[in-house]
């Protein structure tokens, strides 16, 4: 009961004040604006596109990508290999001459329809620096993921060295940390230092509550009232999504699926707590709101580091999945570019919440320091 009285206190605080509530929801606000509009400059006013696309066979999965541009208001002409080779198409995909070539495994419908095992995977071959080029991959990418799951199903870019999707998924996990953060540092920095200077804490701390239970009774709402944020990170993501891949709403659903969305917001909801506790670690410690800010200051630049080099730094092996955060950025990327580990995910949400539990009980023994408490 006691818990629960000490939690009702702290979500009353947020719900009192609307200008936290507003807080909550500007994340997810402020990644939609940002994506709409890069996605705008990225590709630019809409085309009636004609893709040309080379094909190492002929295939029944060309049905369904050629149905799906023609509901965006395009138009597919796939060129049949003929006496070229697949190293002399790729050239003509890098010179522009065409817009993408699908490498198909050998015999690719006979062994899906048997249900066997394939020779090799399904290669799209495109130039990201090229809007078209890349606009007609995201189709064929979002389709074929969609259209037969058992096959492997793999990318070759053409165009330069980090290329326009490859950005684009490295900064969108990076966001998404970033305003998580900020969302739980404007609700957790003051939970505990604020009602040390206000002279608050010594009273909760004379009564018959566990320090165990005070920690809980300050973790839980403040990460169930963070989560909000973390909903609202996860909305613009999704609404973005079309925007930001140059496509309709059900092509960009489609390239994901439900259980990669499912995925990056269960890694959102495992970073929020951990985040929410390491504030209020710092919160603890501190003897005031502004000492409180300083450090978490720090702790932000630390976490927009690994941020950028999960995200942006090329070979980081699977040790990344023991490093906090850094785990969960590196596991959305997988995600958004189609690379996802599903062991690695899970990983990464069950290692947050056992360093969350860590910190809880760091923050309770903080509590029971008269040294950290009152300075003496």
């Amino acid at each position: 009961m006691k818990l629960l009285a000490l939690m009702k206190k702290e979500f009353l605080r947020f719900f009192g004040d609307p200008k936290l509530i507003v807080t909550m929801l500007l994340p997810g606000i402020l990644i939609y604006l940002i994506y709409t509009v890069m996605g705008s400059a990225i590709f630019g006013p809409e085309e009636a596109y004609d893709f040309k696309v080379y094909v190492s066979e002929r295939s029944a999965a060309e049905t369904a990508i050629v149905q799906t541009a023609e509901a965006n208001g395009w138009s597919v002409d796939f060129l049949e290999q003929g006496e070229l080779t697949v190293e002399e198409m790729r050239d003509k995909v890098q010179a522009g001459e065409a817009d993408a070539l699908i490498v198909y495994p050998e015999n690719f419908d006979e062994t899906l329809s048997a249900g066997g095992s394939f020779s090799g995977p399904l290669t799209i071959v495109y130039n990201s620096a090229e809007t078209r080029s890349l606009r007609f991959y995201t189709v064929a990418d979002a389709v074929l993921s969609a259209w037969a799951r058992p096959f492997a199903l793999a990318a070759s870019d053409l165009g330069a060295e980090g290329g326009s999707a490859q950005i684009m998924a490295g900064m969108l996990p990076f966001l998404i940390v970033v305003f998580v953060f900020s969302s739980c540092m404007s609700v957790t920095l003051e939970s505990v230092a604020g009602e040390k200077e206000r002279g608050t804490l010594a009273t909760i701390l004379v009564t018959s509550a566990s320090r165990v239970d005070i920690a809980l009774g300050k973790i839980l709402p403040l990460a169930c009232v963070s989560l909000i944020g973390a909903a609202s990170s996860f909305l613009g993501v999704a609404f973005s999504l079309p925007t930001l891949m140059g496509v309709s709403l059900e092509v960009a659903v489609a390239g994901l699926g439900a259980a990669e969305f499912f995925l990056i917001f269960l890694l959102i909801v495992s970073v929020v707590p951990l985040i929410v506790a390491a504030i209020a670690t710092v919160s603890t410690l501190s003897r005031s709101v502004k000492e409180a800010s300083g450090y978490t200051s720090v702790i932000m630049i630390l976490v927009m580091v690994l941020s950028v080099v999960a995200s942006f730094v090329p070979g980081i092996g699977n040790w990344v999945v023991a490093v906090p955060v850094l785990n969960a950025v590196a596991a959305m990327q997988g995600v958004l570019t189609g690379a996802a580990q599903v062991w690695m995910c899970l990983t990464a949400v069950a290692l947050n919440l056992v360093y969350t539990a860590l910190l809880v009980f760091l923050i309770s023994r903080l509590l029971s320091s008269e040294r950290v408490m009152f300075g003496t």
